[in-house]
């Protein structure tokens, strides 16, 4: 049986801190004791593949970064109805995804929770590189306390 509700980091953790939703997700997932209802879920570049995560599901936190034209290390939290995507795909992989696209498809398909929060994540770097910048990397206890209050 699936659980209440699904955490999933998005991004590439090959591409700096285009990778910080799956950083997250991995320092979250330490955290799941304290959450039974909760599933952790690296969706990484996950793709189409979100879609079939969200049946069942009542409540979706995604973690991403998202260039929000703010400040390296920012945090904001969303609802799909407050973003709108300038995601331009290239239609070569079913690994590519657009949330909202996909959030959106969801919904079509009866599938998609009631309850979606998206936490975007300003980044400064989004280059190769495995490492998450400076300005993130000394935020990440504040991210992880800010989305800990959403699942409690």
């Amino acid at each position: 049986m699936k659980k209440h509700t699904i955490v999933l980091g998005l991004g590439n953790p090959l591409m700096s801190d285009e990778g910080i939703g799956v950083f997250l997700l991995n320092r979250l997932s330490e955290l799941s004791d304290k959450y039974p209802l909760v599933e952790f879920f690296d969706a990484g570049t996950g793709g189409m593949n979100l879609l079939y995560l969200f049946e069942g599901r009542e409540k979706a936190v995604f973690i991403d970064c998202a260039n929000m034209k703010e400040e390296p290390g920012q945090i904001r939290k969303f609802t799909p109805e407050q973003v709108r995507s300038v995601k331009q795909l290239a239609h070569q992989s079913l690994h590519e995804q657009d949330l909202m696209k996909i959030i959106k498809m969801a919904k079509y398909l009866g599938q998609c929770p009631k309850n979606i929060v998206i936490f975007g994540i300003q980044p400064k770097e989004t280059s190769l590189g495995q490492t998450i910048s400076r300005e993130l990397e000394e935020k990440i206890d504040d991210y992880v306390n800010i989305i800990c209050k959403e699942l409690n």
